[in-house]
């Protein structure tokens, strides 16, 4: 056993696995997130092939006092984790500042002509309110969704460099928000970072997508990416859809916000930085299912008589097909299975 961790911990760098490990150690486990380490030979006429195979639900999940301020200090005693209201045991707990990986969704159609200044601040805010290790990446839109390259890399920290991603496209055209999202969704397979997330700034309309909105939002509901949203409306605008985004975001943990100024779209990129940084991550280890597509629904409590009332926020499920696809990144999300 000694020669087997020695073998995986040089490959294995983060906690995640660590407790996956354990799992694997300590009982039996699901089947939906796979590692297949093997060692290499320890001698010319031995080999040892091992298969760890587990699968965890991660849960980004922030809470928050009756003021809306996040309350710090709790520990696993703390957080009780339902599936399909039944209590889980807590396999992951943890309250760092971790990097994480983020998609900015612009909206350049001819009706965000007058708003892109407030799109191009929002965008700066945000950059500049981050992790430094945070990976970053844009996605403009008007008739077509297109991944905006970056030097030839995937994703940057640099906010010159997506600020002139931004300002690439001019406001034109028509909207196609929801291929936009699931391009978002796709790209966001291509970091390694554990924490993934979505900001689209847009009025919400679309009239030139491929993707259906059931669709975008199904898709949005199995992944494991929080969705935040700043919708920017106005009086004159009639295929503005504010719902779209507002659902988006509630169904996968994050918040939508709408700014009316100039300032509050500055304060919403700054809150949404803060939000991603305040934030406690569980996992659990479920119970196999026979109906490896079907959306599970989760639900967190905390329980802390002393601090009062407070707001629990996170993803409204999982889907055992999507955790796998999660973890070894072997497809592309931008299909269900």
């Amino acid at each position: 056993m000694k020669r087997i961790l020695q073998f995986l911990a040089p490959a294995c760098h983060s906690n995640l696995f660590l407790i996956l490990f354990g799992l694997i150690l300590i009982g039996p486990a699901g089947d939906a997130q796979s590692f297949n380490p093997k060692s290499s030979p320890s001698s010319a006429n031995e080999q040892h092939a091992i298969t760890v195979t587990s699968e965890l639900v991660v849960l980004p999940v922030n809470v928050t006092d009756t003021n809306g301020n996040f309350v710090s200090g709790l520990t696993e005693n703390n957080f009780r984790i339902f599936d399909e209201k039944r209590l889980q045991d807590l396999a992951l707990f943890q309250r760092e500042d971790a990097p994480v990986s983020v998609g900015l969704i612009v909206d350049h159609s001819g009706s965000m002509e007058l708003k892109l200044p407030n799109v191009i601040t929002a965008v700066s805010a945000f950059a500049h309110s981050g992790n430094p290790q945070d990976e970053m990446f844009v996605v403009d839109f008007n008739d077509s969704a297109v991944v905006e390259p970056l030097d030839g890399k995937p994703f940057t920290n640099n906010a010159v460099e997506l600020e002139k991603a931004v300002e690439a496209v001019s406001a034109h055209g028509r909207t196609a928000l929801y291929d936009a999202v699931a391009a978002g969704l796709d790209h966001l397979q291509l970091s390694h970072l554990q924490r993934k997330a979505l900001i689209v700034i847009s009025d919400g309309g679309d009239n030139a997508s491929y993707s259906k909105r059931s669709e975008i939002l199904a898709l949005a509901r199995h992944s494991q990416v929080m969705i935040y949203s700043i919708v920017l409306q106005d009086e004159f605008t009639k295929e503005q859809d504010p719902k779209v985004l507002r659902q988006l975001s509630e169904d996968t943990g994050g918040v939508a916000f709408f700014p009316e100024s100039q300032q509050s779209v500055v304060d919403s990129s700054a809150q949404i930085a803060l939000d991603l940084r305040e934030q406690y991550v569980l996992g659990f280890v479920p119970e196999k299912h026979s109906n490896r597509n079907s959306f599970r629904k989760v639900e967190v409590k905390v329980t802390t008589p002393e601090k009062g009332r407070l707001h629990v926020r996170t993803r409204a499920g999982y889907s055992v097909a999507s955790e796998r696809a999660a973890l070894t990144a072997t497809k592309p999300i931008g299909t269900l299975q």
